[in-house]
C-alpha cells in the first residue's frame, strides 16, 4: 500500500495528534454544560484549563528524557494509554476539586506527546522532508481541535457532556493498539522497512543526527539546552503557545457568552479556525521545505517561515480584539490561526538541526516545557481578565504583543553564527 513505510508513520504520528487535541479541547467545547452542571464560574474555569499543564509541562521534559533513554515506542504508548485513561475518568467527577486532579493527571498523560512526536521523527524521516513531516503529522492536533466542536459538542448535547469524555477515551485505546503493532524505534529495526528506504533515511537525517550522540559528547545536555539557540526557538514557541491556548480553552465561551451564539451555532462555527490552523500546519512544512531546497540555508528557511506566521498572527488577533460581529471575529481569529500555525514546525524542525541526535528528546522536552508553561499563563489569565479585567478585549490585545515578541527573541537568539559556534563545539 505504501512504497515508503514512513508514510505509515506520518499517518500514525497524524492521527495521535488528532486524538490527543480531540481529548484536550472537548472540556472547552462542553464547558458551557460543565459549568452548570458543577456551578463553576468563568476564573475556576480558566483555573481549570491551566492546571491540565501543571502535569503536561512537567512531563513534556521527563517525556523527552524518556524517549532518549527509553524509545518512542514505549513511551508514547504509556503517554496515550494514561491520557485516555484520565479523559475517561472526566466524565466521573462530581465537582471542582475532583475535576481539578483529574485535569493534572490528563496532563501529565499529554506531555510527552510533541517531543515524542519530535523524536520520532528525527529517527525516520531525511533532513529534505522534516518540515512536511512535522507539518502533516503536527497538522492532527488542529484537526483534532476541529472536529472536537462538532463531535463533543453534538455527542454531549445528545447523550450529556460525561459520555463524550467516554468515548473519546475509548478511541484514545485503539490507537495505542496499532503503535504498538506498526512502530518501531528507528526504521533499521522494522521488518517491514526496505533495506533501501532504512539507508536513504539514515544518510540523511537532520544535521543534528550526525553530530556525536551523547556517549561520545563531552559536554552535559544542560549545555544545549540552555544556549541561546534552543531558548530562542523556545520563547518563540512560548509565545505561539500563548495564542493557541487562548483560542483552545476559551474560544468556545467567547463564541457564545461574547458573540451570543449558541451550543450547536458553536459547536459548527467554531470548526472555521481549526480547519485553517491544519492549513497553517501544512503550509507551513511545505513552504519551509521549499525555501531550504531553494536558498539551502536551513536556518533561514525556518525563521521566514516564524518571522510572517508570528506577524501576520499578531495583526489578525489584535483586529478581533475590535470585531462586533461574528463574521469578522470568526475571519480574523480563522486568519490568526493560518499563520500563527505555521510557526510550530519551523520550531521543531530549528531544534533538529541545532541539537545531536542523542539529544533531542531531551532538548525538545526542554523546549516544550518552556513553551507550555503558556498553557499555564494564557487560559488562567484571560480567565481572569474575563471576570475581572478588561474582558475579551484585553485578553486579545495581550496576545497579539507576545505573539510580536516571539520574532524578536527569535531575531535576537537564534542566530547563524551561535548556532555553528554551537555545533563546532560538539563536534569536538
Amino acid at each position: 500500500m505504501f512504497k515508503n513505510y514512513r508514510n505509515v508513520i506520518a499517518l500514525l504520528l497524524f492521527f495521535a495528534g488528532i486524538l490527543n487535541y480531540l481529548d484536550r479541547a472537548a472540556l472547552s467545547v462542553m464547558a458551557p454544560l460543565v459549568k452548570k452542571d458543577l456551578s463553576i464560574n468563568d476564573a475556576q474555569m480558566g483555573i481549570l484549563f491551566s492546571c491540565f499543564f501543571i502535569g503536561y509541562c512537567l512531563f513534556c521534559f521527563i517525556g523527552g528524557w524518556a524517549a532518549d533513554r527509553f524509545g518512542p515506542r514505549r513511551v508514547y504508548s504509556w503517554a496515550a494509554s494514561i491520557w485516555s485513561l484520565f479523559c475517561g475518568a472526566t466524565a466521573l467527577v462530581t465537582g471542582f476539586t475532583h475535576l481539578l486532579i483529574v485535569r493534572m493527571l490528563f496532563g501529565v498523560g499529554e506531555g510527552p506527546m510533541g517531543t515524542t512526536t519530535n523524536k520520532s521523527i528525527a529517527n525516520w524521516f531525511p533532513r529534505n522532508e522534516v518540515g512536511r513531516a512535522v507539518g502533516f503529522t503536527n497538522a492532527g492536533q488542529p484537526l483534532g481541535a476541529a472536529i472536537a466542536a462538532p463531535i463533543v459538542g453534538l455527542v454531549g448535547l445528545q447523550f450529556g457532556w460525561r459520555i463524550a469524555f467516554i468515548v473519546i477515551a475509548a478511541l484514545g485505546f485503539i490507537w495505542v493498539a496499532c503503535w504498538l503493532l506498526l512502530f518501531r524505534d528507528k526504521p533499521e529495526q522494522h521488518p517491514r522497512v526496505s533495506a533501501e528506504e532504512s539507508q536513504y533515511i539514515v544518510q540523511r537525517r537532520p544535521a543534528g543526527n550526525t553530530l556525536n550522540q551523547p556517549q561520545h559528547d563531552s559536554h552535559s545536555l544542560w549545555h544545549y539546552v540552555f544556549s541561546l539557540p534552543v531558548l530562542g526557538v523556545a520563547s518563540a514557541f512560548f509565545c505561539f503557545n500563548y495564542i493557541q491556548f487562548f483560542f483552545l480553552s476559551w474560544l468556545p465561551s467567547y463564541l457564545t457568552d461574547f458573540q451570543h451564539l449558541d451550543i450547536k451555532s458553536m459547536s459548527i462555527i467554531g470548526v472555521l479556525p481549526w480547519l485553517g490552523a491544519t492549513v497553517g500546519f501544512l503550509g507551513g512544512g511545505i513552504i519551509s521545505d521549499m525555501l531550504f531546497r531553494r536558498t539551502q540555508d536551513f536556518l533561514l528557511s525556518r525563521k521566514l517561515v516564524i518571522f510572517v506566521g508570528l506577524a501576520v498572527a499578531a495583526l489578525c488577533v489584535l483586529l478581533t480584539a475590535w470585531s462586533q460581529s461574528v463574521t469578522s471575529a470568526v475571519t480574523f481569529i480563522t486568519l490568526a490561526s493560518v499563520f500563527a500555525y505555521m510557526t510550530p514546525q519551523a520550531c521543531w524542525s530549528l531544534l533538529q538541526d541545532i541539537v545531536p541526535a542523542g539529544r533531542i528528546g531531551t532538548a525538545g522536552g526542554f523546549v516544550h516545557l518552556l513553551a507550555n508553561l503558556a498553557g499555564i499563563l494564557s487560559p488562567s489569565i484571560t480567565g481572569f481578565l474575563i471576570q475581572y479585567g478588561g474582558g475579551y478585549h484585553t485578553a486579545f490585545v495581550l496576545a497579539s504583543i507576545l505573539a510580536l515578541s516571539g520574532m524578536l527573541l527569535l531575531a535576537v537568539l537564534v542566530r547563524q553564527k551561535v548556532v555553528n559556534s554551537l555545533r563546532s563545539q560538539t563536534s569536538h
